[in-house]
């Protein structure tokens, strides 16, 4: 008589790849949607970086000789005449790639010990009298014109930080460093839409980060152009209001 067959189950299941689930498959795909659509950066063509570099050394050696000859012997007086100090404060900031440079400024504070840590505040009284009116018209930046002359710094990128703000936010803002893709700048896009100054909020320097990106991924020199023609208007905008207030 045949018998009947009997087939054996192993008691232990064989080990199955584990897959992902869907939910998570979909984050992922668009995580990297994401990062392709909005923050890959955009590298723009070589005459880019030729005429970007040409203007950078035309406007600031022109600067230098026709502005800062005169501007500089006052600025100086007036800073050694006020406070105690050297006439330029040069901090680290970190520069292209990451690679840290000595940015120049014309000196605002008293001499004090958490000048690379802890930034200006409003009505800080780190601040000398002739400090507030150098800050106020922008005038302590024109040294970076310096900056620019050497290659540190370009007239237009992402603004520079301090090497304590850039360790410090690059451990939780998203895609922080990748406004090290281009050199830093004088003034920039986020400048221009109001994010200057004091950081105040984790959400708005996610805002300025975000108008950082945005001129990685469409830097180009007519907006160059644009951005310096717009900080233009809005240094003397402010500067006329402000005399206008204390008429």
């Amino acid at each position: 008589m045949e018998q009947p067959f009997v087939g054996k189950i192993p008691l232990v299941q064989p080990a199955r790849k584990q897959v992902a689930p869907q939910s998570d498959v979909a984050d992922i795909r668009e995580m990297f949607r994401e990062i392709n659509q909005r923050y890959m950066v955009y590298q723009p063509s070589g005459y880019y970086a030729v005429v970007k570099r040409a203007i950078d050394i035309f406007a600031s050696m022109t600067f230098i000789l026709l502005v800062m000859s005169w501007v500089y012997p006052i600025v100086a007086l007036l800073i050694k005449l006020t406070s105690k100090g050297p006439v330029f404060f040069i901090q680290k900031r970190t520069g292209y790639k990451g690679i840290e440079f000595d940015c120049f400024k014309f000196r605002t504070m008293y001499v004090n010990a958490d000048a690379d840590t802890k930034q200006a505040t409003t009505g800080d009284k780190r601040i000398t009298p002739v400090g507030k009116f150098l800050r106020k018209t922008h005038l302590d930046e024109v040294p970076q014109f310096f900056n620019v002359l050497l290659g540190d710094m370009s007239i237009v990128g992402p603004r520079p930080h301090m090497l304590y703000h850039t360790r410090y936010y690059s451990q939780f803002i998203p895609y922080y460093n990748l406004r090290h893709e281009a050199v830093p700048g004088m003034t920039g896009m986020a400048q221009i839409k109001g994010f200057i100054g004091e950081i105040t909020a984790e959400r708005e320097l996610r805002k300025r980060i975000q108008w950082d990106v945005y001129y990685l991924k469409n830097r180009s020199i007519w907006l160059d152009i644009t951005i310096i023609f717009t900080t233009f208007a809005q240094v003397f905008g402010k500067a006329l209001k402000g005399a206008g207030k204390n008429q």
